[in-house]
């Protein structure tokens, strides 16, 4: 079969069309990011907080093991690097312009959904008796038994904000669409049987729900709370990662599914044959015995070699 070089689809040569294809996603992706900003300059809901409830609010106030700044650099900067990587050896801007942009997506919705409802819920956390009462001592409406705070503002703020957990949404929002990326990337669903691949898959969930796990040890949230963040980040992911890219199992699934509409494209207008052909795969298989490998076959460059529009 004729293979279409993917050195031709590069940033230089391809890289301003797709933008420019994409320019209203990049416009709503600020607005986005513009619109999580004021949702965490907002009050929260001060939900109703008594004398008995107390009693699960009392775990002592820690720090992050798992840092702020933290979450953006494990959740997006990781999958960059990998995505970098692939279109170092690839050269498919499609590839690595889909992959930039439904990941900020993932986590930018996820990220707009988590702070809308924590400021919704206002859920008090763990440690909300020491934020309330950094002295030790407590005060309460002497008529509805609600607390009357006389902590830090800008603490009592944060305390009102456990659900859903933002560390643990973000985190399976990034980490759970490049969870999507890879099983695509190494064709884990070929049904040859090499579950090895799954081990590659799963490890970046298992990076997550470490990240989400650290929240409950930090006594910043209840279970409750990384368990639904975790689900929202998750969730949002799959529907990015699919908007872009086929699904894992398919035949198409290691390219999204633009760079194959731009080959299509290529072979309607007689433009397959001004690129070199040339096997491109990322294999690591010898005598054709297990291994990982990345194939660009298709149904649509099959449908190319045999001279039918897919």
């Amino acid at each position: 079969m004729a293979d279409i070089q993917l050195g031709g689809h590069t940033i230089r040569s391809h890289g301003t069309k797709v933008a420019r294809l994409h320019l209203y996603d990049w416009i709503i992706l600020l607005c986005l990011a513009v619109l999580d900003g004021l949702l965490n300059i907002i009050e929260p809901f001060h939900r109703f907080v008594g004398r008995d409830m107390m009693t699960d609010l009392r775990y002592p106030l820690k720090g992050n093991t798992i840092p702020f700044w933290a979450v953006p650099l494990i959740a997006i900067v990781l999958p960059w690097v990998i995505f970098g990587g692939i279109y170092f050896k690839k050269k498919n801007v499609y590839d690595l312009h889909h992959g930039i942009l439904g990941i900020l997506y993932s986590v930018l919705i996820t990220a707009v959904i988590t702070d809308a409802i924590k400021d919704g819920v206002g859920r008090p956390r763990p440690d909300f008796f020491w934020r309330c009462f950094p002295d030790g001592i407590p005060n309460y409406d002497n008529i509805t038994t609600d607390v009357i705070c006389h902590g830090d503002k800008s603490v009592i703020k944060e305390g009102h904000k456990s659900f859903p957990s933002g560390h643990s949404s973000w985190s399976f929002a990034g980490l759970g669409f490049l969870a999507w990326y890879l099983a695509g990337k190494l064709k884990a669903f070929d049904r040859k049987g090499h579950i090895a691949k799954l081990c590659l898959v799963f490890l970046p969930l298992l990076a997550a729900s470490l990240v989400a796990v650290s929240r409950v040890d930090d006594y910043w949230h209840h279970w409750q709370d990384v368990f639904a963040g975790g689900i929202l980040g998750l969730t949002v992911a799959s529907f990015c990662y699919l908007q872009f890219f086929p699904y894992p199992f398919d035949n198409d699934a290691i390219w999204p599914h633009a760079y194959f509409e731009q080959l299509a494209d290529m072979h309607s207008n007689g433009n397959v044959n001004s690129f070199e052909t040339r096997p491109t795969e990322f294999e690591d298989e010898e005598d054709g015995h297990g291994g990982i490998a990345l194939r660009d076959t298709s149904p649509i460059l099959e449908s190319m070699e045999s001279g039918r529009r897919p």
